[in-house]
């Protein structure tokens, strides 16, 4: 591709971007196809000759887009959302073009350089005191699991990694069942074992962690000669929006000295709004957070921050130092490749950059404020009809529900053909939970463009396929 192709294909990627954007209420959330429908398409080996940008293209329309959900569709209230606000976008155009390897600061000091000022732009924003630094992240996992290298490091007294975990006493983490699946995994990657997150069980409306068992759970290990090293604190959590009571775990992680990190991944972007912040009292307590603009706050994915209390234990956990990575001649400067797992790293902050300058924080108030209010009716809405029962009050934009079936029929399949039958039908797009072990149907309002009558389209729908199965 020649530098006259190059503009005109990066200009008909534009347009083709816009008119997608305008297009998608016109689409079904989620494609109708079938397994294996797509794969079959494309053919088996690979070209042994170049084709026209204009045969890949067509066929980029007619094979590969019909099969893409549409996460930036008004009527995505499934999971949570992965919001690209068209200024996002923009600059995400701009760092594909520079194509940046920002891993030091030699290799790009502006990327950086940008980078601290905007996590504690974000910082700023979020209500965190001065005292935290940060560091953006591909996702919420890849900081979970950095922290969670991080606490097991401090508690062998920085032995893991140099001795393995071999003849180390048994590290011990622990959480609620309420935190997301990427706890897990980091507990696999950072060879703790499963067997070493201890499960905390939880009480109330936001299902948040006793802390009298988990003060209980630490002193008995402690007496079986094992090792606490850290506390995972919930807020936000995926399945119902479980929350813990942050304030109280960091007394007892105080109390015991157990490093305390809290996931935030995706209400920590509703902590703009100091109306909300009552959530996550005590936050400024933890050692490390992690939030994902890229979920509720529109920055193009991936954009993943995670606050650090004391950088210098992540960066002796994680850095790495060959002579061929080493800035010579400068003083003070920060390599962010140290501060995570992976050492490539990509620009990250622009987007966030712009996407702050460009809409201003008063603007993503009222958005996500909108949001928030907006699921608080359609849960009211639901409650009032007879034959629906809220499982799950709102937490911010999150609650679930389920529908009541009719005498004979069991309650978790009918619930779960109707989630099948809601997304099939391609008006909206929800996806279902457990609680208690029974079946439930989420639902979350947090796309960027989503308004109030998408909303009530939402309910339409529900209403109308849950009784047309009935």
């Amino acid at each position: 591709m020649n530098s006259n192709e190059f503009r005109e294909w990066s200009l008909r990627a534009a347009e083709w971007g816009v008119d997608y954007r305008n297009s998608l209420r016109e689409r079904p959330v989620r494609p109708l196809v079938e397994p294996g429908e797509i794969f079959k398409s494309i053919d088996a080996a690979p070209p042994e000759d170049g084709e026209t940008m204009q045969a890949i293209f067509a066929d980029f329309e007619q094979k590969i887009l019909p099969g893409m959900t549409h996460w930036q569709h008004p009527c995505f209230f499934a999971y949570f959302p992965a919001n690209a606000a068209p200024v996002s976008v923009v600059a995400e155009y701009l760092v594909s073009a520079m194509a940046a390897q920002c891993m030091l600061w030699q290799t790009s000091p502006a990327a950086t350089e940008l980078e601290t000022r905007v996590v504690d732009w974000m910082r700023q924003a979020l209500g965190l005191p001065e005292g935290f630094s940060g560091v953006m992240q591909d996702s919420a996992s890849s900081a979970t699991l950095a922290a969670v290298l991080t606490m097991r490091e401090r508690a062998l007294d920085w032995q893991g990694n140099k001795n393995g975990l071999q003849g180390q006493p048994v590290v011990r983490i622990y959480s609620s069942d309420q935190v997301h699946t990427s706890i897990d995994r980091a507990i696999w990657v950072s060879g703790i074992g499963e067997a070493n997150l201890v499960r905390i069980p939880v009480a109330g409306r936001f299902r948040a962690m006793q802390t009298t068992a988990l003060e209980a759970a630490i002193v008995t290990d402690r007496e079986n000669g094992m090792l606490p090293a850290g506390i995972i604190a919930s807020v936000g959590g995926t399945s119902t929006g479980g929350t813990d009571n942050v304030a109280a775990v960091a007394e007892v992680a105080k109390r015991h000295g157990l490093y305390l990190h809290v996931d935030a991944a995706w209400a920590g972007s509703a902590m703009i709004c100091p109306e909300f912040r009552h959530f996550w009292t005590g936050a400024e307590n933890a050692d490390s957070i992690v939030f994902n603009p890229h979920k509720w706050l529109g920055a193009q994915f991936d954009c993943s921050m995670q606050f650090i209390r004391q950088p210098e234990d992540l960066v002796r956990t994680l850095a790495i130092k060959p002579e061929f990575l080493k800035t010579h001649g400068r003083d003070g400067v920060i390599n962010y490749s140290e501060w995570s797992v992976p050492l490539g790293r990509r620009f990250r902050a622009l987007k966030l950059w712009f996407l702050l300058r460009a809409h201003g924080l008063e603007n993503l108030r009222n958005m996500i404020r909108n949001h928030v209010a907006w699921s608080e009716s359609l849960a009211a809405r639901l409650a009032r009809e007879p034959d629906f029962e809220i499982v799950t009050e709102p937490m911010l934009s999150l609650f679930s529900f389920r529908h009541l079936a009719a005498a004979g029929i069991g309650l978790d399949e009918h619930n779960l053909r109707l989630v099948s039958a809601i997304n099939d039908d391609g008006r909206i797009y929800l996806t279902q939970t457990r609680v208690d072990g029974q079946v439930a149907i989420r639902f979350q309002v947090g796309q960027f463009e989503t308004t109030a009558a998408d909303v009530d389209t939402a309910f339409e729908v529900i209403t109308e396929i849950a009784r047309g199965l009935s």
